[in-house]
């Protein structure tokens, strides 16, 4: 079990503590949603969420089959649906590969089915575009 705290300081700024580590964020509203956009919005953290555990789950096979990853980079793309209920609606990674690392669909299937990307809601959308060079 892990505990956040998480602060709400006004202006739509709120903090977040990591019990455990005692790591803390900052997120503010975006600014299509009256924020400033001054750090991550919390559906910013879902998308980065996603993006992370990918990689982390892809590194942890990767550390077991001595495959090295250094170098693999991840960008999420995030769209919010346009219509109410504000929420997500798509969530769009690209995981670029580093060079020389032949296509392994077992590290793929891992990215897949990532603890975040099992427990997102199946309305939204999850395209991932693996990068092989």
């Amino acid at each position: 079990m892990v505990k956040v705290s998480v602060q709400y300081q006004g202006d739509l700024h709120c903090t977040a503590k990591h019990g455990p580590s005692g790591a803390s964020l900052e997120t503010d509203a975006p600014v299509d949603n009256q924020g400033k956009g001054e750090s991550f919005s919390p559906t910013d953290l879902a998308a980065t969420s996603l993006a992370a555990c990918m990689a982390t789950v892809m590194g942890i096979y990767a550390r077991q089959k001595s495959i090295p990853l250094d170098g693999m980079r991840l960008e999420v793309t995030k769209e919010m649906t346009q219509s109410p209920p504000r929420k997500i609606a798509r969530l769009t990674v690209d995981v670029w590969m580093p060079p020389g690392l032949a296509r392994n669909p077992a590290l793929e299937q891992a990215a897949l089915t990532c603890p975040v990307s099992l427990s997102l809601h199946p309305d939204v959308e999850k395209p991932v575009n693996f990068h092989w060079s």
